[in-house]
């Protein structure tokens, strides 16, 4: 039977509907203001901003471990069970944050809004992604990039309702509920909606054109893929990769700080876009010119990123500061979609949620740069030398990324 078309694209539609809801793990550096006060400022907690870093690292590495957890259990539990987990584990993360007690100590927040939605959030990413890229195995590229500009794009859009919510009437503490029922509620009506193609749907043929991507001989097993030195030597890049972003993301509100810009939580919804952005574009660009060319235009940018919030902090300049986040978080955007291509292009599609799952396990080393960021600059008082830092790793992922080849297996390198 001949794919539908206008219902995989309503198929992709709402899955970019649902990681815009998931991917609130994002908008941390809006959401943590409640917590960032100082008590003399009036703040009910006061936490320093490596407590809070922190935070944000436990939360980025439960999302691996249940997106891991997810992609292992693909095959023994269905994905509407999966996906119902995630929203019962998002409504309680969400909820117990709203109810903790003025001074109670951060490690509270760190197994509610941590541990619980993180591991949400990770079982709804693989499992979301996973069901509808088998509904584009012509694009994968293109569905990539889409579903992940969703994930990437929650800080303009959710993060800054929230922060708006926030300064309201409505408080804190009423706007994590909204946010508690909202996500839960999305997310358990995607339980009975995703789901993967039937079985003989017959899809277009790739367009075939120069510098495009291989597709994967054959499918890899989990424990295949993890034998080859392509999957590590991606997950090595992909890590080097995320690790600048998710410094940038994390600390951007005291960043700006040192600037002194007006309204430093609108910049970060704008920049935010540039997340969402540097995903879909660098899936299309996946798609059309292949995985040797984007990787380079990948380096080029990962390099220049941190560089260019060197020069600002050096010239005391907020238009290059703020120029040389924005391209983190665009580069940051680059992460998730490298690790969705590489996964179906050269390990086939048919353990792909299994295996993206496993790949997904690259970010977990990328947060601890924000929390090393964090513990420097508290040291330092300057964000100087966690960026010169950050630059040596974005020139390490380059060299990482020219010894990236095609699985021994089939030979050669990608196109």
């Amino acid at each position: 039977m001949k794919v539908n078309q206008t219902e995989r694209w309503l198929r992709l539609i709402f899955g970019f509907a649902v990681l815009l809801f998931a991917g609130i793990i994002y908008a941390w550096s809006l959401l943590n203001r409640p917590f960032a006060l100082s008590l003399a400022e009036g703040g009910e907690f006061g936490w320093s901003p490596a407590q809070l870093s922190l935070n944000y690292t436990i939360t980025i590495v439960c999302f691996c471990l249940g997106g891991f957890a997810g992609g292992m259990l693909s095959g023994k539990i269905s994905a509407r069970a999966r996906v119902l987990a995630a929203a019962v584990l998002l409504f309680f993360g969400f909820f117990f944050t709203s109810r903790l007690a003025p001074g109670s100590g951060a490690a509270l927040l760190y197994v509610t809004y941590g541990v619980m939605s993180g591991l949400g959030i990770g079982f709804a990413y693989t499992t979301i992604i996973g069901l509808t890229s088998a509904w584009f195995p012509d694009k994968k590229g293109l569905c990539s990039g889409v579903l992940l500009m969703g994930f990437g794009l929650t800080s303009l859009v959710i993060g800054s309702a929230a922060d708006a919510m926030m300064n309201s009437a409505l408080g804190w503490r009423t706007t994590y509920l909204i946010l508690a029922a909202a996500i839960g509620a999305i997310l358990a009506a995607a339980a009975f909606i995703v789901r993967a193609p039937r079985e003989g749907t017959v899809f277009p043929l790739p367009v075939k054109k120069s510098g495009k991507q291989p597709d994967a001989g054959r499918d890899y097993s989990a424990g295949e893929m993890i034998r080859t030195g392509a999957f590590w030597l991606v997950f090595a890049e992909v890590a080097l990769v995320a690790a600048i972003g998710s410094a940038a993301i994390a600390l951007a509100k005291n960043i700006l700080g040192e600037f002194e810009v007006r309204s430093p939580a609108a910049i970060i919804g704008v920049i935010s876009i540039l997340n969402g952005v540097g995903r879909l574009a660098s899936g299309a660009l996946f798609d059309r010119a292949g995985v040797r060319r984007t990787q380079f235009v990948i380096s080029a940018v990962t390099i220049a990123a941190p560089v260019v919030v060197v020069v600002g902090i050096l010239a005391k300049s907020a238009f290059a500061g703020i120029a040389g986040l924005a391209l983190c978080y665009f580069s940051y955007g680059f992460a998730p979609t490298i690790s969705s291509v590489f996964t179906s292009s050269f390990f086939g599609a048919k353990g792909f949620t299994r295996n993206f799952g496993i790949m997904n396990l690259i970010l977990v080393p990328a947060p601890f740069a924000a929390t090393l960021s964090g513990a420097i600059y508290q040291r330092t008082q300057s964000f100087l030398i966690p960026f010169l830092i950050l630059t040596g790793v974005a020139a390490a992922s380059l060299f990482v990324n020219l010894a990236i080849k095609k699985p021994q297996s089939e030979g050669g390198r990608p196109s």
